[in-house]
């Protein structure tokens, strides 16, 4: 035994609870301990079962992650399960909080398993790259059938109690305390005189058309294969002897391991974990935030205005006419709507958000009292230093002052208060109550406790907080012009727009860079070329169709036309050959011969000018790590998490092959793909992105 696991004994029943706070995750002291005390209750004379209960706030959480990267240690997970299941004695597990990956497959190794009402359980391996590994591909489907245990491992979601019993992954739900309910159904399966029932003896489940749903989640994967790999793996349940299944299921998980998706997507995990945990932050207390005022009422002002009154806060949103307030609580009403479908919230809770958190006013004086006041109005600085002047005046001493630019100068934006330490940029994306996304832009004067406060707001909110500093565009915008331009330098150079998305969303991303565009509307970005037309350098490369595209009036979805056509209501396009025109246009005044781009040299390019802009933005401390600027690609702009970031993706690349790529480039362009010194630096020094992260 260890300190970690618990042996007591209550007449015929032995209870190993698990206590390795705060989530009992399966390290290797967990295991060896639930090893040695199963041995104890089979050693212990009279003993007829064996209940298994977790300490604390859950079950068992899962893999223990201070061990990732490590070589296993004994005993391992898959025998430990094993030698569960074979107990001669009943074994039940009791299961509350969250019983994910291993902590499922540990109940599943036992014979029984009752539950708590608010209990969840999962197997989402497939998020880290992998498959479950300890028996759960093969267990699982034994108990749900194939089916149901395809859609579970696959998408590697939470499922709740009830549709656990009703799917036949607990045998019981008891509100309770977990070890005392864990008695009573223990002591009732006895009295009952029920035998053990180890799920490896239950019948194989039946086979689906393993090709088709093989190729279903690998495109639905856009590229990821650890969810095909598991339905490989589900398949060999119904097609192996069990012993033969989990085998299969280990040479699966053995080829994952040493896959770069692996990599990527453990990098990803750890990120994210990382991003908010900032030395200079460390013993600064946030201020108290209970009323957050919001400027602005429109499509991203609203989904701020959701995502706040989600979290349990207060909202008192400003628009400057009647008419435009109340459209704003239409908004933010039919964004409530969406979650009360989805079963976020309930009904009452609804009702109550919009009659009583839910404040809309056309008057300044109504935010006096807010503690953190979020201004979401049109990029326009002019705009934006009024909002700030007239806030400066009416909200009290030490408000947070805040603001959603996606661009501008926050520094200029504070210049035009009094309080420029009481200002910050809070960098939401669209739409605002679902993205996960929060570039916490912190500005010149920004005070180390207002910082503290926009990391706390974006944890309460459910956000993946990323610092910035200021500069044209921050860290993603600023990504994502740098490799926009690489996109259209290319379109000029030959490359339809529409061979360019097809390369990046084979590539992994949610959407290429021009259906993107057509999102976001095209007068965006017009619009922030005109700003920095007059400050542009002459060697700078700029191509006019995109402009050419807009003063005909066609700005993406919202006109119908863009660089794709969209019909009625659709939000999926067809390439608009009106681009063509332009684009052949501008190559005949240019004097540009177009040539091919095969889809590998597409994303390449896209690729390098984000890894160098990336190291341009470590260099000038706008990022403060390499990982910073990973988790904003693939929490905000739909990097594939598998390939984790740019940085990562330079990292598994190689450096010294990313530089020598990036020379090749400036052979022709040398203003653009100039190589940035950080990373000629780190290839003199044989190191990586990864030393840099601390």
């Amino acid at each position: 035994m260890t300190d970690k696991v618990n042996y007591r004994r209550l007449g015929d029943i032995a209870v190993i609870r698990i206590a390795n706070p705060p989530v009992n995750a399966l390290g290797q002291a967990v295991r060896a301990g639930l090893q040695d005390c199963m041995d104890r209750a089979e050693a212990d004379d009279g003993v007829r079962a064996v209940l298994l209960v977790g300490d604390g706030r859950t079950f068992i959480a899962g893999a223990d992650i201070r061990e990732f990267g490590k070589p296993p240690a004994e005993p391992h997970l898959p025998d430990l399960c094993n030698r569960i299941e074979a107990s001669p004695l009943l074994v039940v597990a009791s299961m509350h909080g969250v019983s994910l990956g291993g902590g499922l497959e540990v109940a599943l190794s036992a014979h029984y398993r009752v539950a708590q009402p608010s209990a969840r359980v999962g197997l989402p391996e497939v998020h880290l790259g992998l498959i479950p590994g300890a028996g759960g591909t093969q267990r699982l489907p034994r108990v749900v059938g194939s089916g149901a245990a395809v859609d579970m491992i696959t998408s590697g979601r939470h499922v709740g109690a009830a549709e656990a019993l009703a799917l036949g992954v607990v045998d019981e739900i008891r509100e309770g305390d977990p070890e005392e309910e864990g008695l009573v159904a223990t002591r009732a399966l006895l009295d009952k005189g029920m035998e053990r029932r180890p799920v490896s003896g239950l019948p194989s489940p039946a086979p689906l058309d393993w090709d088709a749903v093989y190729a279903a989640t690998l495109k639905k994967g856009r590229g990821q294969i650890s969810p095909a790999a598991a339905v490989r793996a589900i398949q060999a349940s119904t097609e192996l002897p069990f012993a033969e299944g989990l085998a299969e299921e280990r040479r699966i998980f053995r080829e994952l391991m040493e896959t770069d998706q692996r990599q990527g997507m453990i990098h990803s995990f750890f990120s994210e974990r990382a991003v908010s945990n900032l030395p200079d932050l460390r013993g600064v207390e946030p201020r108290a935030v209970g009323h957050v005022g919001v400027v602005g009422g429109g499509t991203m002002g609203a989904g701020i205005a959701t995502a706040v009154l989600l979290a349990g806060l207060n909202v008192v949103l400003l628009e400057m006419t009647p008419e435009a307030a109340d459209k704003a609580r239409n908004r933010i009403a039919g964004n409530l709507a969406g979650a009360l479908r989805r079963g976020k919230i309930s009904q009452d809770r609804y009702d109550t958000l919009l009659s009583d958190a839910l404040q809309t006013t056309t008057e300044y004086a109504d935010l006096s009292q807010a503690d953190l006041v979020i201004e979401a109005v049109f990029e326009d600085m002019a705009v934006k230093r009024d909002v700030f002047s007239e806030l400066d005046r009416i909200c009290r001493p030490g408000a947070v002052l805040a603001t959603n630019t996606s661009y501008l100068d926050i520094n200029e934006i504070a210049a035009a208060t009094s309080r420029p330490a009481d200002v910050i940029g809070l960098h939401f994306f669209s739409p605002a109550h679902i993205m996960k996304l929060l570039e916490v832009v912190v500005a010149e004067h920004t005070a180390p406790d207002v910082t503290a406060t926009g990391f706390a707001l974006g944890k309460a909110l459910g956000k993946i907080s990323v610092r910035a500093g200021v500069c044209d565009g921050f860290i993603g915008n600023r990504l994502l012009n740098a490799c926009r331009t690489a996109a259209d330098h290319m379109v000029l150079d030959g490359a339809s727009p529409w061979a360019i998305d097809k390369a990046l969303t084979e590539f992994g991303f949610a959407m290429g860079p021009f259906a993107v565009s057509d999102l976001a509307g095209l007068d965006i970005a017009w619009a922030t070329r005109k700003r920095l037309a007059p400050h542009r350098d002459p060697r700078e490369r700029v191509g006019r169709y995109p402009d050419r595209l807009c003063e005909a009036g066609h700005f993406g979805q919202k006109t119908g036309r863009g660089f794709y056509l969209y019909e009625d209501g659709m939000r999926a396009g067809t390439p608009n050959s009106d681009v063509t025109g332009f684009i052949e246009a501008e190559r005949a005044e240019l004097g540009i011969v177009p040539r091919d781009f095969s889809p590998d040299q597409i994303v390449a390019r896209y690729l390098l000018a984000m890894v160098n802009e990336g190291a341009k933005l470590l260099e000038e401390g706008i990022a403060r790590r390499p990982l910073d600027v990973d988790v904003v690609l693939v929490a905000g702009y739909g990097f594939p998490r598998y390939r984790g970031g740019p940085m990562k993706w330079a990292d598994m690349t190689g450096l010294s092959d990313v530089l020598s790529d990036i020379r090749k480039l400036a052979e022709g362009d040398a203003w653009f793909w100039k190589p940035a010194p950080l990373l000629e630096d780190l290839v003199r020094e044989g190191r990586s992105f990864e030393a840099l992260n601390g």
